[in-house]
């Protein structure tokens, strides 16, 4: 076997060249696999004639998927197998973009996304797990944030490719076809990488568990979950409703954007992939510069800090209707939403680091189902007219109160702040 594979990829072990193969993999979980979706809205609404509240079902079911996607991964703790869930779930990313033709039916729209909000929340979290294990001590820091630039440059080019094709008389579904095409050498790439050796204690326990029945499994993972918790009960509830209000707060604008400029911006044709790309720009300058900011004044402070500034620009689409209040809330949005998760999930690991990772997973769970709801209250209250000020306004409001619970929070683990 491993003479076959050194005659189909080369071995990857360079960590510079891990990270840059783990942002290309957000690029095609996130920007492709997630928000390909925004991208093509407007179009993929024209084509096939949909309303607002099936176009808001069609991204709430994406988001659901990914819930169940970080559940998933929540239970794959064996670090030998997470090279190979993460291909499988890319596979099945790309099998789902190239799956979405023309006149496709509401239900199959419905599975394709689902299936792709699944694989994208396995490959999430088990293709960072992947590549961060490989990159050494000193370097993580650095090449940490190349991985995850991946989540712009996806949003960037998804924006791209949507422009470049509209442009040439093409429409959601060559789209997505090239976009899963492009996504392809991802697959080959993360084949070649060879994970560094795990330790033989590791690995024996690595056995170990591959024979432990799923009821033992079971009671391993509450066990763990008590043992996460305990004595951290407060700290805990406050910072996951906070998170839960982050993605509900921040998804509205995300899912709708370029629909609002299309509404708004009639005379400019591409004004709503303009916008989009601005978001990705912003967004791959997000974590180096909220980064820098945390290490001089601490995570909390910044989280406080994003979340006023995220807050403030849900409401320049309301108070200015044209093309200020979008650009406006494209840059913010960008230069938010990034910052706030990595550092939500710092703080979720300094609460307690033995049991990191679980409370990432949950943490991740508790940011999908904002964003399963968010796309859902927007639809109810645009109504008939389609108007999403009223669901822009509901999301800066749920912010504040996020904001809310992270001072109490940092009133609780003063330690952390």
């Amino acid at each position: 076997m491993t003479a076959i594979k050194s005659r189909v990829a080369p071995t990857i072990t360079n960590e510079a060249a891990i990270a840059c193969i783990g942002m290309y993999c957000l690029a095609v979980v996130m920007g492709y696999g997630r928000f390909l979706f925004t991208a093509t809205l407007p179009d993929i609404m024209v084509q096939l004639s949909l309303s607002t509240t099936i176009a808001g079902w069609l991204a709430s079911i994406n988001y659901i998927g990914y819930f169940i996607g970080a559940l998933i991964a929540m239970f794959v703790p064996q670090r030998a197998t997470w090279q190979a869930m993460t291909l499988w779930a890319i596979i099945s990313v790309v099998t789902t973009m190239l799956l979405v033709i023309p006149n496709m039916s509401l239900t199959l729209w419905y599975i394709i996304r689902l299936i792709a909000g699944i694989a994208s929340g396995v490959a999430m979290i088990l293709s960072s797990s992947f590549v961060i294990q490989n990159l050494s001590p000193e370097r993580r820091s650095i090449l940490s944030a190349v991985h995850y630039a991946g989540i712009g440059v996806g949003i960037s080019a998804s924006a791209i490719v949507t422009w470049w094709l509209l442009t040439l008389g093409y429409h959601f579904d060559v789209i997505w076809l090239v976009a899963g095409c492009t996504s392809l050498p991802l697959i080959w790439l993360l084949y070649a990488i060879k994970p560094k050796p795990v330790d033989s204690s590791v690995s024996q326990r690595t056995d170990y568990d591959q024979h432990v029945s799923v009821y033992q499994s079971y009671l391993n993972f509450k066990r763990s979950l008590y043992e996460a918790i305990s004595g951290h009960h407060k700290a805990l509830a406050l910072l996951f409703v906070s998170y839960i209000l982050a993605g509900f707060g921040y998804i509205s604008s995300a899912t709708f954007l370029p629909v609002m400029a299309a509404q708004r911006l009639t005379t400019q044709t591409y004004a709503g992939l303009m916008i989009w790309l601005v978001v990705g720009v912003f967004a791959m300058l997000s974590n180096p510069l909220w980064g820098a900011l945390a290490k001089r004044i601490g995570e909390v402070k910044t989280l406080m800090g994003l979340t006023v500034l995220q807050a403030f620009g849900m409401c320049l689409p309301i108070w200015f209707d044209g093309a200020l209040g979008l650009y406006g809330n494209a840059i913010i949005l960008g230069l938010t939403f990034v910052g706030m998760v990595s550092m939500t999930l710092t703080l979720f690991k300094n609460i307690n680091p033995a049991y990191s990772n679980l409370l990432i997973a949950l943490a991740t769970l508790a940011y999908a189902l904002g964003q399963f709801l968010g796309p859902l209250v927007t639809v109810a209250l645009a109504g008939e007219d389609g108007n999403f000020n009223a669901g822009l306004l509901v999301a800066a409001i749920g912010l504040m109160i996020g904001l809310i619970l992270i001072i109490m929070f940092r009133r609780q683990s003063p330690t952390l702040a």
